[in-house]
């Protein structure tokens, strides 16, 4: 509701517009429309200059909406950047090709990622630094860590949604899976994961974290049949970053713990 005090600062049509933007659902546009309307007068636009600027208004709100929306859906672990990501602490032929994944034109050649290395060196930043860069592409993507998604597989075995939950895995354009190879796999667990790779390797994008040389993947499935026939889905149209060094975790320990950590080694 307007006040009256809101009422007596604007003039009839321009009441009559603000009541239409709110009853059409403009909310980009009702948030901008005074001070576009201001700037209007004073600057002399036309009116196809402030039309354009209002429906520009409302475009933008629509886009922010909607790329909230998937970075929600997508359900990253933490919200991560590249901005807040150290590229220059890896070597130049890393750099390089982390600054080739930034473009996101694997995504769209339906290319994989396989990010390897030991614990603490970066590698599930980078993989929802990807993730973020392909919601900001308007890319469906869905992070999940792998031994919560076969849990998640053996649930919907039990409740006879298998399927369903496989299908709506085939609607997104970028899966990433984190900590790949933890453990070995159980009959069950290669067979779900065989079958989400299958179904997902040709029209979306996997981008899969492990601290296991790729050598070492056969190891883990239960049937090394399924594992060569999931392996050649992936390995041959896969990038490979290979992450190491001092643990990436070591920069965001407070001060005063490494401070405490040092006096110990020294009792």
């Amino acid at each position: 509701m307007l006040t009256n005090t809101t009422e007596a600062k604007h003039s009839h049509s321009e009441l009559q517009l603000i009541n239409t933007v709110k009853a059409l659902k403009l909310t980009g546009m009702l948030d901008s429309l005074e001070g576009r309307l201001q700037q209007a007068r004073n600057s002399s636009l036309s009116y196809e200059e402030l039309l354009a600027m209002l429906f520009n208004d409302e475009l933008e709100h629509i886009e922010r909406e909607a790329l909230q929306k998937r970075i929600e859906n997508a359900r990253f672990e933490e919200l991560k950047s590249f901005e807040s990501f150290d590229i220059n602490r890896y070597a130049p032929q890393i750099k390089n090709a982390i600054s080739h994944l930034i473009t996101g034109k694997f995504i769209q050649d339906k290319n994989h990622v396989i990010i390897m290395g030991p614990v603490g060196t970066g590698k599930t930043h980078l993989s929802q630094a990807l993730g973020m860069i392909a919601c900001q592409k308007r890319k469906r993507v869905k992070f999940v860590v792998t031994n919560e998604l076969l849990s998640e597989f053996h649930r919907a075995r039990a409740d006879e949604t298998h399927d369903k939950l496989l299908k709506r895995f085939t609607k997104f354009d970028l899966i990433i899976l984190d900590d790949f190879g933890l453990k070995p796999l159980s009959a069950e667990q290669s067979a779900d994961l065989y079958d989400l790779i299958a179904a997902t390797h040709i029209r979306a994008s996997l981008v899969i974290t492990t601290n296991r040389k790729i050598e070492k993947w056969m190891e883990l499935f239960f049937d090394p049949v399924m594992a060569n026939a999931a392996l050649d889905r992936i390995v041959n149209k896969a990038y490979r970053i290979v992450l190491d060094g001092e643990s990436y975790r070591k920069n965001f320990i407070p001060k005063i713990q490494m401070e405490d950590d040092k006096m110990k080694k020294q009792d």
